[in-house]
């Protein structure tokens, strides 16, 4: 078994304009002093990193590691979660998307979908300077506007819909393999990969491709009513990445799932801050030290309440605590008896005449 890595944390919901996250550096010493050994990178952020610099220059990179190592932490992952939306986008959500995009790319899709794809690769080739394992994206969603059945979907859209994302991916993930670098879709609403049965659609879009793995988010399934224990079970080989949020599924006599269209501190569902919520964060950590989970525990921070500061400081002690030091003895070997295939072929009743 492994043990996991981390405390890590996601700057996407941190990096901004004012001290200490207007830069990397001052965000690194931050996050060190609060314990974290790792940072997830958004590279859509050039404080958070210059991507065109990672992605060509060796030499960047190791002075961007460098850097961070100077105040304890290290890069777990790049992420384009902002870019890889942009490669599969429905018509209806054009407008509130192009704000991901560069204003020369706004307002025309194929542009703005040939400039997320070279993000991406940028990503991974940076990935590779970096000396990382994964990257992080959102696959897009072409059926999402369809999720519920009515008006009755007609026979083949959600069908075309995962053969058209297959065909946006698969390049993709052709140059992951050839940078060695594993590419994560979040499973998460919104997205046109949300659960179980659409990763597994998708997957055999991809014919199985071996780079095409998940950021696993429990807080993400929690608000769907999804066994989120049972989903480590089926998924563990294709779980390369974790986001270690809470959330809470509160329903009642007025709100369900859906929401009801209201801010996140009213609906049933919302994200906590660690151990506000539900999420049975003990029984994750065990799944993942049974299953070998060779990746890192990040926390990324939506609560509907507490700030992010706060978030943070509690988040890193939190996931501290709850990484397993895994075994490297069993509780009976000081009982072992030394035998060897012989004797055991003996207790068989193998060996005799």
């Amino acid at each position: 078994m492994k043990t996991i890595q981390g405390p890590a944390i996601f700057l996407a919901q941190y990096m901004g304009d004012e001290p200490p996250f207007d830069d990397y550096r001052t965000a690194a010493r931050w996050a060190g002093d609060l314990g974290f050994k790792g940072l997830q990178i958004p590279t859509w952020d050039p404080a958070a990193i210059d991507l065109d610099q990672a992605a060509a220059s060796q030499s960047y990179c190791d002075d961007y590691r460098a850097t961070l190592a100077e105040y304890g932490v290290e890069p777990s992952e790049l992420s384009t979660h902002l870019q890889g939306q942009l490669i599969a986008v429905h018509p209806a959500y054009d407008a509130l998307f192009d704000g991901f995009a560069p204003e020369a790319v706004r307002g025309n899709s194929a542009a703005r979908g040939e400039w997320a794809v070279q993000q991406v690769k940028k990503s991974l080739l940076a990935s590779k300077n970096m000396g990382l394992a994964s990257s992080v994206t959102f696959s897009g969603a072409l059926a999402w506007p369809y999720v519920y059945p009515w008006p009755q979907r007609p026979d083949g859209l959600v069908e075309e819909a995962f053969a058209e994302l297959a065909r946006r991916w698969r390049p993709l993930l052709d140059f992951a393999g050839e940078c060695g670098i594993d590419l994560c879709y979040e499973i998460h609403p919104g997205e046109d990969l949300h659960d179980g049965a659409t990763w597994e659609r998708f997957l055999e879009a991809v014919d199985g491709h071996e780079r095409a793995n998940i950021l696993y988010d429990p807080s993400h399934f929690v608000l769907q009513g999804l066994d989120y224990l049972q989903f480590l079970d089926l998924y563990h080989e294709r779980v390369k990445m974790f986001h270690v949020k809470d959330a809470e599924l509160r329903c009642d006599g007025r709100v369900g799932v859906y929401g009801g269209y209201l801010p996140w501190g009213e609906r049933a569902g919302r994200f906590r801050s660690l151990g506000d919520g539900q999420t049975d964060f003990k029984g994750i950590f065990t799944k993942l030290a049974h299953y070998d989970f060779p990746g890192w525990a990040v926390l990324e921070w939506e609560c509907a309440y507490k700030d992010n500061l706060v978030g943070a400081a509690e988040g890193a002690r939190f996931i501290e605590d709850h990484i397993i030091e895994v075994a490297k003895v069993t509780a009976d070997d000081f009982a072992a008896s030394g035998a060897d295939q012989a004797m055991n072929r003996r207790m068989l009743g193998l060996d005799q005449g």
